[in-house]
Formats: C-alpha cells, sequence, structure tokens
C-alpha cells in the first residue's frame, strides 16, 4: 500500500534505537526524509550507518531551550517538519515504596516534558502552514497501573490527555494528533527493564521472558517494526480521522472497552 509519504519531512524523536528507529525505517521505505534526535551521538552515528542519508541533531529534550534550539536548527538545516513522531524519553521503573516527590517531578521531565517540549514549537509551526501530523507513542502504562511504574503512568496519562485536546485544538488548522500506547516490545529498553526484574527477583532473565509473556493473547512480545506500521499509516492522509485517538497496541493484553 502506497501511503502517500515520499519526500515527507519526518522528524523521530529517540530515533536511534527501539521502536523510533524501527519508524525511521519504515518512513524510509515509504520515501520520505528521515531527521533523527537522541541524547548520544554515537547513538545517532550508528542509526545513520544502519539507515543511509538521514539528519541527525543531539540534544536533551527534557531542556526546553534545548529542544527549540533542535526544532529551529531542523527547520533551518533539514526542512519544514511535515510529520513528527515522539518515542524518546520512559521514566524508571521504582517500587512504590521507594517512591519521593522528585522521583514523580523526574518521571514527568523524562517522558512528559520530554514530548511537549517538542511538540509546543513544531504544532505551533505545523499550524501556520495549515498541515501537519504528531504520532505520539506513549505506553499502555497511563491506561494500566503498575506498582513499579506509577510516575512514568501518570506522565504517560498526561500525554494521553495532552494528545487528545491538541487534537481538537488543532484539527481546525489542519493538524492531526494521535496516541499510540504499545505493550511489552522487543526493544533495548524492554531488555534493560527485564535485566533488572531478574535481579530483583532472583531468577533469571530467561525465567523473567517467561513471566512477562505468560499472559500475553499472542504469546510473545511485539516487535518495533509492527508498532512502526501503525505509526506510518496513522501519520499518513490514510489515517487521517485517527486524529485525537489514543490506541492500544498491546496485541489485546488488556481487554477493556475505553
Amino acid at each position: 500500500m502506497d501511503l502517500g509519504l515520499r519526500d515527507k519531512n519526518v522528524l523521530i524523536t529517540g530515533g536511534s534505537k527501539g521502536i523510533g528507529l524501527a519508524c525511521a525505517r519504515v518512513f524510509r521505505t515509504e520515501g520520505a526524509r528521515i531527521a533523527l534526535v537522541s541524547r548520544s551521538r554515537s547513538n545517532l552515528d550508528a542509526a545513520r550507518g544502519s539507515l543511509g542519508e538521514a539528519f541527525t541533531v543531539a540534544a536533551d529534550l527534557t531542556d526546553a531551550a534545548a529542544a527549540l534550539a533542535m526544532v529551529e536548527r531542523v527547520e533551518t538545516g533539514f526542512g519544514p517538519i511535515e510529520i513528527l513522531v515522539n518515542s524518546a524519553g520512559a521514566a524508571r521503573r521504582i517500587n512504590s515504596e521507594d517512591l519521593t516527590p522528585e522521583i514523580w517531578r523526574a518521571a514527568m521531565d523524562a517522558k512528559y516534558f520530554s514530548y511537549i517540549n517538542v511538540i509546543d514549537p513544531v504544532v505551533k509551526l505545523m499550524a501556520s502552514r495549515g498541515r501537519g501530523a504528531i504520532i505520539n507513542i506513549i505506553g499502555i502504562g497511563g491506561k494500566i497501573p503498575s506498582t513499579v511504574h506509577l510516575p512514568g503512568g501518570a506522565a504517560n496519562a498526561a500525554l494521553m490527555l495532552a494528545t487528545a485536546g491538541l487534537a481538537h485544538t488543532y484539527a481546525p488548522h489542519g493538524v492531526r494528533v494521535v496516541g499510540l500506547n504499545p505493550g511489552l516490545t522487543n526493544t533495548e529498553r524492554f531488555a534493560e527493564r527485564l535485566s533488572a526484574e531478574a535481579r530483583r527477583g532472583g531468577i533469571t532473565e530467561k525465567e523473567a521472558l517467561e513471566r512477562a509473556v505468560e499472559n500475553l493473547p499472542l504469546g510473545r512480545l511485539a516487535e518495533p517494526e509492527e508498532i512502526a506500521d501503525i505509526v506510518a499509516f496513522a501519520a499518513s492522509d490514510r489515517g487521517r480521522y485517527f486524529t485525537g485517538a489514543n490506541i492500544t497496541l498491546d496485541g489485546a493484553s488488556s481487554p477493556t472497552v475505553v
């Protein structure tokens, strides 16, 4: 299926690894032009090596000034941002009894503000041009609470509300905003989580993985490419009526109506 993404300018935050990098590959296959953002220059260089041509910027998106400077650099050196895919940032998983106000705040910086700091200038630029699509890859933790992911889940929930509200506000200006909420996905980030859970439980990583997937109806984790395919569709004009939706992508692991 031709999604009509050829020569579109796509900015992907967190684009050097995991779902973000998988998105870059899918958009590249569709003929889009790719710009990637990550905190790590070495990760960006590795991603560009695997993708071929890509515009890259290293920036800490929890810093609003750095995020704005990044957007300005992309607009000037790469071109007008037509599609923004947010996949950067993740809050630490911490047992509920160890939480402090500082940890709750850090989670908002790591996940919520790393998105909002980019969305704010980009959505205004898109509105001034009368077109654009923003896809927020958020996470099922904003809908299904976990005792070891409460601050991160709260940040995810806040992003879902922001997604719906921004979509409603900017639809008259030709800008679409969509939230996608993956469940367990086979990424480097999940591997780090698995290792931590194995150490915490005094079990092997293989046992931790078996426990993680035993309640998944499909019997396996999602692959990053499966999420990326949906991102590309949602970003294309074929997904134009998704705007304002927060879509669960967890392979029927949470059978709820929302």
